[in-house]
C-alpha cells in the first residue's frame, strides 16, 4: 500500500515537473536569443565548432519532439525550434548537438543506451499483454510475473541509463555557450533554467520506473494465498 501511495506521488510530481518544463518552454520561447540564429543554424554552428561536419539538422514534427538519432546522424528539431530565434529553440538545439557531438566521441553511456533500443521496443510491445496477463493469471502462472518483472527490469535499467546521457548532453551545450561568445549573461541563465528543467522529467521517468519495478518485486515475493 505505501509502494502503491509512493507511486501515485511521483506521478503526480512528473506531471508538474513535465507542466513545468512546457511553461518554462513557452516563456522561454518569448525571449530572442542574443545571436538571432535559428535553432537549426545553432545546432549547425555548436557541431562546426566541435568539427562535425556529417550530421544533418532537419526538420521535424510535432512539438518537443526533438532528438539525435545515431543512426542516421541526425538532429530532427520540431518546427518551432528548428526555425525559432527564441532562446527556448537554441537551448533545445544546443542540446541536442550535445548528443551529436557524445556519438562522435563514443560516449559509453549513449552507446550503451543505443544497443538497448531494440529490446526496449520489444518489451514495450508485449509489456501490456503481459501486465494484463500476470495480475489476473499470476497465482497460477508466475511465470508470467517474473517475465513482467524482467520487462520493468529493462525499463528501469533503460531510464537509469538516460539519465547521464541527458544530463552530459546538457552540460556539453551549457559549456559551448558560455564559452562561444555567442550568448549574454541573461539568455545564458535563461538556457540553463530551461534545461535543468528538461533534466528533471528524466529523474522522475526513473525514479517512477523503479517505484513500479519495486511493486512487482514485492507482489512476486509475497505469500500467494
Amino acid at each position: 500500500m505505501v509502494i502503491i501511495l509512493i507511486i501515485i506521488g511521483i506521478s503526480f510530481v512528473g506531471a508538474w515537473v513535465t507542466r513545468q518544463l512546457k511553461q518554462r518552454i513557452a516563456y522561454y520561447s518569448r525571449f530572442q536569443s542574443a545571436t538571432g540564429l535559428t535553432g537549426a543554424q545553432y545546432a549547425l554552428a555548436m557541431l562546426k565548432a566541435h568539427g562535425i561536419d556529417d550530421v544533418e539538422v532537419v526538420y521535424g514534427k510535432g512539438r518537443l519532439t526533438d532528438h539525435y538519432n545515431p543512426k542516421t546522424k541526425r538532429i530532427v528539431l520540431s518546427p518551432e525550434i528548428y526555425q525559432g530565434t527564441s532562446i527556448a529553440s537554441t537551448a533545445v538545439a544546443a542540446h541536442e548537438s550535445g548528443h551529436a557531438i557524445q556519438h562522435r566521441e563514443g560516449y559509453s553511456m549513449l552507446k550503451l543506451r543505443s544497443a538497448l533500443v531494440p529490446l526496449m521496443r520489444t518489451a514495450g510491445m508485449i509489456q501490456q499483454f503481459l501486465l494484463i496477463a500476470a495480475l489476473i493469471f499470476y497465482k497460477t502462472y508466475p511465470q508470467l510475473m517474473l517475465l513482467l518483472i524482467a520487462a520493468f527490469f529493462l525499463n528501469t535499467l533503460f531510464s537509469f541509463i538516460t539519465l547521464p546521457v541527458e544530463y552530459d548532453a546538457s552540460n556539453r551545450a551549457l559549456r559551448w555557450m558560455a564559452n562561444s561568445g555567442y550568448e549574454s549573461e541573461e539568455s545564458y541563465a535563461k538556457s540553463k533554467d530551461a534545461l535543468q528543467w528538461a533534466a528533471r522529467t528524466y529523474v522522475v521517468r526513473a525514479l517512477s520506473a523503479f517505484l513500479i519495478l519495486i511493486y512487482f518485486v514485492y507482489n512476486y515475493l509475497s505469500p500467494r494465498n
